[in-house]
C-alpha cells in the first residue's frame, strides 16, 4: 500500500488542478487560486513522501509532470483566458475578430509549462536548483494576481496589450536558461540569498496586509494575496540578479 501513497498525493494535485480550471472558466478566481495553492501543497509533499517511503520511481515522475501540467499550466491559462474577455482593448484592436482570437493566446502558458516540465525531467542540472521559472511559481503568480486584482486588470490603467506582453514574458521565463534558486538546501553558507528573499517576502506580505486593511475596496486577505504575486516577482528579479553575480569558488 505504501508505494501508492505518493501517487495518491500526486493525484490530489491533479484533481485540484481540474477543479481550479473549472472555477477559472466560471470566473471563480478566488476558488481557482485556492485550489492552485492546494495543488502546490500536494506537489511539494508527493516527492517528499516518495523519498521518505523509499518508493521513488519513473511512474511517479511521469504522473507528477502530468499533474503539474494541469494544475500549473492549464489552470492559470484558463484564468488568463477569461481575463482576456474583461480587459480593455485599445480602439485600433477593438474588433470582433481580435476579441475572438486574443483569449486563446492564453494557452501559450499551458504549452510553455508543458515544455518546461519536459525539459526539467531530462535536465541533469536541476537537482539542486532550477533553470528557468518553476511552473508552480508561475501559476501562483497569475492566480494571486488575477484573484486579488481583477478589477484593476479590467480597468482603464491596464489593457490587452500589457496582458499579452506580460504573458509572453512569463512564457520566456519558464524555458529560459537563467538559473533560479530552489529551497532544497537552506544552509546560510550555501544560500544567503534564500534567507534574504524569505525576509523580504515577510515584509511584503505584512505590507500587503496593512494596505488591504486600510483600503475600503480590499480586505486584508486580498492585500496579502496581491503581495504574494509581488513575492513571486521578487523571486524572479533576485534570481536574475544572482545569475549575473560572480560565483565564489
Amino acid at each position: 500500500m505504501k508505494k501508492h501513497i505518493p501517487n495518491i498525493i500526486t493525484c490530489c494535485n491533479l484533481i485540484c488542478g481540474c477543479i481550479a480550471t473549472y472555477c477559472a472558466f466560471h470566473h471563480g478566481y478566488d476558488a481557482a487560486f485556492l485550489f492552485i495553492l492546494l495543488g502546490a501543497f500536494f506537489d511539494f509533499f508527493d516527492g517528499m513522501a516518495a523519498r521518505a517511503l523509499g518508493v521513488s520511481g519513473p511512474l511517479g515522475l511521469q504522473l507528477d509532470s502530468l499533474a503539474d501540467c494541469v494544475t500549473f499550466g492549464v489552470a492559470p491559462s484558463a484564468m488568463i483566458f477569461t481575463m482576456f474577455f474583461r480587459v480593455q482593448y485599445p480602439e485600433f484592436m477593438d474588433t470582433q475578430y481580435v476579441r475572438m482570437i486574443m483569449p486563446f493566446t492564453a494557452f501559450l502558458i499551458a504549452a510553455f509549462s508543458a515544455l518546461r516540465l519536459a525539459k526539467f525531467n531530462i535536465d541533469e542540472r536541476q537537482h539542486t536548483g532550477f533553470i528557468g521559472m518553476p511552473t508552480p511559481a508561475n501559476a501562483i503568480f497569475w492566480a494571486s494576481l488575477i484573484s486579488s486584482s481583477e478589477m484593476w486588470l479590467a480597468g482603464p490603467r491596464f489593457n490587452v496589450i500589457f496582458l499579452f506582453l506580460f504573458m509572453i514574458l512569463f512564457c520566456w521565463l519558464l524555458v529560459c536558461e537563467v538559473p533560479m534558486f530552489a529551497f532544497k538546501k537552506m544552509s546560510w553558507a550555501e544560500g544567503k540569498i534564500k534567507f534574504i528573499y524569505l525576509g523580504l517576502c515577510a515584509v511584503i506580505l505584512v505590507a500587503g496586509a496593512i494596505a488591504g486593511g486600510n483600503d475600503e475596496n480590499m480586505t486584508i486577505m486580498q492585500g496579502m494575496i496581491r503581495a504574494l504575486a509581488g513575492c513571486i516577482g521578487l523571486y524572479v528579479i533576485m534570481s536574475l540578479v544572482a545569475s549575473r553575480l560572480p560565483k565564489n569558488d
